[in-house]
């Protein structure tokens, strides 16, 4: 769909915010929610999370939102730099994007794209979240990693290919609109 760099930009900056967003709510509530709720006696993550000082991160508690902030930009850039570009490479490796239908290459290319980000946003978040309290153990962050990647990928895998995609593509189709309509117009003639 994006056809040139400030496109594929524009593309990733809203993927990555509905992503990030969806994340973090994940693992927050999900993952972690009980064992922060079991932590601070609280019955809320929210309240638990609060009487905690906010989330850990390498060891020093964060607000919400700079954890939020903090997995946009390591996100937006990885996806910038790593995973819009290898994922695609990946789907031409499997399809040829002339002949193979739309709909089949753009699923192609989420799954890649989930291939690349998912242990790689899982190994940041295992790194950034890692216990440095008890010190620091190797084998222990990897075990974290292993831990996330079960957890964030059928959830990733899921989520991209059945909604925030094809909502990502509608909002961006209207953005575009009449670029999407001068490349069709040109085609024509």
């Amino acid at each position: 769909m994006p056809r040139n760099q400030f496109q594929r930009m524009i593309f990733a900056l809203i993927t990555v915010v509905i992503t990030v967003h969806a994340y973090v709510f994940y693992s927050l509530y999900v993952i972690n929610g009980g064992t922060f709720m079991a932590i601070t006696g609280e019955s809320g993550v929210i309240d638990a999370i609060n009487k905690m000082g906010g989330i850990p991160v390498f060891g020093v508690s964060v607000p919400i939102w700079a954890v939020v902030l903090i997995e946009f930009v390591l996100a937006y850039t990885l996806e910038n730099l790593v995973g819009s570009p290898l994922s695609f490479k990946l789907a031409c490796k499997n399809f040829n994007p002339k002949s193979t239908h739309p709909v089949l290459f753009e699923t192609a290319i989420i799954c890649a794209t989930v291939g690349i980000m998912c242990p790689a946003m899982s190994f940041i978040a295992a790194f950034l979240y890692y216990n440095y309290q008890g010190g620091f153990d190797i084998l222990k962050l990897l075990a974290e990693w292993l831990k996330l990647m079960c957890y964030n990928f059928p959830f990733a895998f899921f989520t991209q290919l059945f909604f925030i995609q094809p909502f990502v593509r509608t909002v961006f189709k209207k953005i575009f609109a009449r670029d999407i309509k001068a490349r069709e117009i040109a085609v024509m003639e």
